[in-house]
């Protein structure tokens, strides 16, 4: 199955007793390094699977009990992500804090993005893997507070190269990226993380039921990325005339005369009175 789909992705970086594959993976993207790490164990049902809540299959971590850490999957191209990113990292942020509390016991928090598509702000950019913080406009190298920190991979630019100096990290992406093709880059640096995953891959890549999950989840993402398309063609349309129509109806409840009605919505006499 491809590793890429978010429920196999989550499958197999976010199931409790995956720990040393998440830590893993995370320790070749971040310089930390972890004696820690807890996954988030809430259960999911296989409605969220196919559901579209925030965040639901994203993998949420703590690591050292003094950081939280969310990673995400994504194959399609979201406009928006920069900003799902912040929203992410500041929902974390802040749920690491109770009322009463002092602000000094807030976390660390670090979000991740592994994207299968390129970000346009990111095209000037060369490496797969960014990290933004917080920094001064003039003087760049003053972090602002290192508790946001935000990593972008795109999996488009590995064959830039420009990771040969960490083949931990470039394997890992290779991996994920499509593990058939990382089975031709075996050396004597293999990574055990890496072996263990692959053995979880094949065995729920033959799994009748998880195969099934896998499809009815990728169908979902595509579904969902068709309706979208279809709305910045024919969205703005159809939600111009479904507020005309509510308005209309309000108006109308209201005993307003229809001279006024067509002068407030734009609609001729005929079609105010089609609205029922």
């Amino acid at each position: 199955m491809d590793l890429k789909n978010d429920y196999v992705f989550k499958r197999i970086f976010g199931r409790t007793g995956n720990e040393d594959i998440t830590k893993s993976l995370l320790t070749s993207i971040i310089p930390d390094k972890i004696e820690k790490i807890k996954l988030d164990s809430n259960p999911i049902t296989e409605k969220d699977w196919l559901d579209d809540k925030i965040g639901i299959l994203d993998i949420r971590a703590e690591l050292n009990n003094n950081i939280v850490c969310n990673i995400e999957m994504q194959i399609c191209d979201k406009n928006n992500i920069e900003k799902r990113l912040l929203f992410y990292w500041s929902k974390m942020y802040i749920q690491g804090i109770h009322q009463g509390e002092d602000y000094d016991e807030l976390k660390r928090t670090i979000v991740i993005l592994i994207s299968d598509y390129n970000l346009k702000r990111l095209n000037e950019i060369p490496e797969c893997i960014t990290k933004w913080n917080v920094r001064e406009q003039k003087y760049g190298q003053v972090i602002l507070t290192d508790v946001l920190e935000i990593y972008i991979i795109e999996l488009n630019k590995l064959d830039n190269d420009l990771l040969k100096n960490n083949y931990k990290l470039k394997s890992w992406l290779y991996f994920i990226k499509n593990s058939e093709v990382l089975k031709n880059m075996r050396s004597e640096e293999d990574i055990k993380e890496i072996k263990k995953a692959e053995k979880i891959l094949e065995d729920i890549s033959a799994d009748e039921h998880e195969r099934w999950l896998a499809e009815m989840r990728l169908k979902y993402i595509r579904d969902k990325k068709a309706i979208e398309d279809f709305g910045y063609d024919k969205g703005y349309e159809q939600g111009i005339k479904k507020k005309q129509e509510e308005m209309v109806k309000k108006l109308k409840e209201r005993d307003m005369n229809v001279k006024f009605i067509e002068e407030v919505t734009g609609l001729t006499k005929e079609e105010i009175e089609k609205i029922k």
